[in-house]
């Protein structure tokens, strides 16, 4: 078996250890921030599994000009970023067309399909259960046309993943979230969701298990480098590790690797915001999505995750948390009773390609190295069942229905 290096220890690199580790593998993960609060525990705790489609289709890219005149809004640009952005946006643009729309979706279904269950499966591997809820989620609409609108697309999609939608008026989605005094439409509700525990609670649980049976460092790796003894690792303290193979899990961070490696990708943020507020005097029976201004509202237990939205800028940029007060102020006008103080704030970076797809590959021209980075708004749903095909991979197991995450597709 082979002696495995990890470059990142969020969940996507948590995942991948623990699946290499059921192969026999001896596996060090190296993390810039163990102890830290990177993307991973930023999410909004939901397995969203319904979430197929692409984020570029002519729909949204419709209402794009009207987000972006709302510097508070859905999306936001940081203009001040947009010549390092452009390359990335031009691919957003031609992965919009219908026919590439449709290839995408089909290859976000054929990982959907299996997350659950890798779910459970790493679960197992680090000796959790109990860590999903069977709750399902509400979407709430401002008007009846955009709720059926939805309806209509949701129920297509929940065909081809075996869940159950319903379109329900105002006063029954108030019977089953009683918080949702506030006036709008109506809802959908979507059985296709599930609610993870505490995102936090998660990871440190995923790397209490690790810590036990791999090696788990905290170090900022500087570079990556192919010989023939190896995968060299140096980090910024100094050292110097020679593995037999290598993972790339580090999300945006992973693009310096990349191109260290002789290889090119398109990854950018999707910079996302969140309020927690901690023993809540207000909560929810199941997270509600408000997707027509882009955000969703889970509750954990004992606590209240407000998050979402997308700013486009660069990973080193300056926090704007008015996007997150923006998100809150939205939310009262469905739920009246949220209270005013007593949230934290919080920024996290969304590592995003511009066709939605993850890149879940090996190096074109070297088995030894593995990439899993690039998931959007899915890395906490998909990030078991990557960590299955990257230690797949690594076996020098071969899939073709992974042909379209290939970081081939950038070269």
């Amino acid at each position: 078996m082979a002696h495995i290096g990890i470059v990142g220890g969020g969940l996507m690199g948590c995942a991948t250890a623990l699946n290499l580790m059921e192969r026999g593998h001896s596996v060090t993960i190296l993390e810039r921030d163990a102890g830290g609060l990177p993307a991973s525990v930023g999410n909004a705790g939901i397995l969203a599994v319904p979430e197929i489609d692409p984020l570029a289709r002519v729909d949204m890219l419709l209402s794009v000009p009207k987000w972006l005149l709302d510097p508070l809004g859905p999306l936001t640009l940081r203009w001040q970023d947009l010549p390092a952005l452009t390359p990335w946006l031009v691919r957003l643009l031609l992965s919009a067309r219908p026919g590439k729309v449709a290839e995408g979706r089909a290859a976000l279904l054929t990982l959907m399909k299996t997350a659950e269950a890798d779910h459970a499966h790493l679960g197992a591997l680090a000796g959790i259960s109990g860590h999903i809820r069977d709750t399902g989620a509400l979407t709430v609409f401002d008007s009846t046309a955009a709720r059926d609108k939805a309806f209509a697309h949701e129920t297509e999609n929940a065909k081809l993943l075996g869940c159950n939608v319903e379109k329900l008026d105002a006063e029954e989605a108030r019977r089953r979230v009683p918080a949702l005094q506030g006036a709008f439409a109506g809802a959908v509700f979507n059985d296709g969701y599930k609610t993870f525990e505490y995102p936090l609670t998660l990871l440190r649980r995923l790397q209490a298990a690790l810590r036990e049976r791999a090696t788990l460092l905290d170090a900022t790796v500087s570079s990556v480098a192919q010989a023939e003894s190896g995968i060299v690792v140096r980090t910024e303290g100094g050292r110097e590790f020679t593995f037999d193979k290598l993972a790339i899990t580090s999300g945006v961070w992973s693009r310096r690797f990349v191109a260290d490696l002789g290889l090119k990708v398109l990854l950018e943020t999707e910079r996302g915001y969140n309020t927690t507020f901690m023993n809540p005097s207000t909560t929810l029976e199941m997270p509600v999505f408000f997707s027509e201004h882009g955000f969703v509202a889970t509750p954990f237990e004992n606590a209240l995750r407000i998050g979402g939205a997308v700013e486009l800028a660069s990973p080193e940029a300056p926090a704007n948390y008015r996007r997150a007060a923006a998100m809150r102020r939205k939310m009262r006008r469905y739920v009246p009773d949220l209270q005013e103080e007593g949230g934290t704030e919080w920024m996290g970076r969304r590592p995003s390609t511009p066709d939605s797809l993850p890149v879940i590959s090996l190096h074109p021209r070297d088995p030894r190295i593995a990439f899993a980075f690039g998931h959007g708004h899915v890395g906490l749903t998909l990030s078991a069942t990557t960590g299955r095909h990257v230690a797949r991979l690594l076996s020098g197991e071969t899939d073709a229905a992974l042909a379209p995450f290939s970081i081939a597709r950038f070269q």
